[in-house]
């Protein structure tokens, strides 16, 4: 035979396993500087955009247009992307985080209604329990 009380259970691997998970806690700093700098560098992004397009337009020839074009529109374009992508990324962080809490709140309520009604049929059925039959009246529908 062997000794089954050095062989954990499934519960205490579940919960070894648990305490063994490290995950860093976001700072709130860094996000919120990221969500600003989402915001921040498509503004940028269409600033330096515009500085192009006004530095290109000036020039009579189409070979001094094209760097000023490039330098200025591509970069301008590629903060613009970053920029969308950052703000994008932190605002559904922030929105899926919400929804998350308010779904754990309403399952919580709800659980709490389920075991007080549980407990209500517990003491209705107890109260309920005797020695005696119990005899439960149907009305009739085709005589009321």
């Amino acid at each position: 035979m062997t000794d089954t009380s050095s062989i954990p259970n499934a519960a205490d691997r579940l919960e070894s396993g648990v305490d063994a998970i490290h995950v860093p806690e976001p700072s709130a700093d860094t996000e919120a500087l990221l969500l600003k700098l989402g915001v921040v560098l498509p503004l940028v992004g269409v600033v330096l955009i515009l500085l192009a397009y006004w530095n290109a337009s000036d020039a009579k020839f189409v070979a001094d247009q094209i760097p000023m074009l490039i330098s200025g529109g591509i970069f301008g374009v590629g903060l613009i992307v970053v920029g969308l992508g950052l703000f994008i990324r932190f605002s559904l962080a922030r929105l899926l985080r919400f929804w998350l809490a308010r779904l754990v709140v309403e399952q919580q309520a709800s659980t709490d209604r389920v075991v007080e009604a549980l407990a209500k049929v517990e003491l209705a059925v107890r109260d309920a329990t005797t020695d005696q039959p119990v005899i439960v009246q149907v009305a009739d529908k085709a005589t009321s």
